[in-house]
């Protein structure tokens, strides 16, 4: 069993073993999906063909029954930021900019992570902008988890690259601890709140997730399926995702193709 303190979670190298075998399963279904989802699918056959690659993997869905969710993962479309269901009827445009964020429990572990693609060759401006800066965010709060340092300096850096962008930084969600359980302490914000979170010491493990949109930081839950999490001033998003292990040295990103 891994360790607890008050918020947050120390895994043990046993476990730690484990978690990344997720992980690297986690990472190859989403490199498979960037390159299967295309326009004239539905959402629900994307989201089909991601329970179908994760039974390929030997593992399932993390998010399948989670707290009641009814999809495979999470497809979110345009201004929709999370928590997006697959439809039948939600058929992929060209003009589309899809979120795919997926978990994969396979051998008591769990892995998490989320791109976000378009699906025409000739991409406006501020949507590349958009795309590029949350994956930059992304990689710029991965930096700071270093040992010795707080939660708040990872999302210190992510909030900073946002903001220079003129991006609104959504904080109704953040990232999480991630590794047996799909949540897990401690919390890891995308903005900088006044509790720094807990020092980083070797053994943690975290789902580091930005969410970025064009306009607003504000979003609203649909009112009829209780899950789609939506831009309030339907502004385009962008959601980008990595798990990585605290060491002593660099962080370790779990769900990077290399690890693969």
């Amino acid at each position: 069993m891994f360790s607890r303190a008050k918020n947050y979670i120390i895994h043990t190298p046993e476990e730690i073993d484990r978690i990344r075998l997720a992980a690297q399963a986690t990472a190859r279904v989403r490199e498979k999906l960037r390159t299967l989802c295309q326009a004239g699918m539905s959402t629900r056959e994307l989201d089909d063909l991601a329970g179908a690659l994760i039974a390929e993997e030997g593992g399932k869905s993390a998010f399948f029954g989670y707290r009641g969710y009814p999809g495979q993962i999470c497809i979110s479309v345009n201004e929709e930021v999370v928590h997006g269901i697959g439809r039948p009827d939600r058929i992929l445009q060209p003009s589309d900019v899809v979120s795919m964020d997926l978990g994969v429990e396979l051998n008591g572990a769990c892995g998490d992570t989320a791109i976000t693609i378009t699906l025409q060759e000739q991409v406006p401006a501020d949507i590349v902008r958009l795309l590029k800066t949350t994956e930059e965010a992304l990689m710029a709060g991965i930096a700071r988890a270093r040992a010795g340092n707080f939660i708040r300096d990872i999302s210190a850096a992510i909030e900073a690259v946002g903001r220079r962008a003129r991006l609104g930084v959504v904080r109704e969600y953040v990232g999480h601890g991630c590794g047996i359980h799909l949540h897990e302490p401690p919390e890891v914000p995308n903005f900088v709140t006044p509790d720094r979170g807990p020092r980083l010491q070797p053994g943690m493990v975290l789902a580091v997730e930005p969410m970025f949109n064009l306009g607003s930081y504000r979003v609203v839950t649909d009112a009829v399926d209780h899950w789609t999490v939506r831009t309030r001033d339907r502004s385009c998003s962008a959601h980008f995702e990595h798990m990585i292990l605290i060491t002593n040295n660099e962080p370790e990103i779990l769900t990077w193709p290399k690890t693969m």
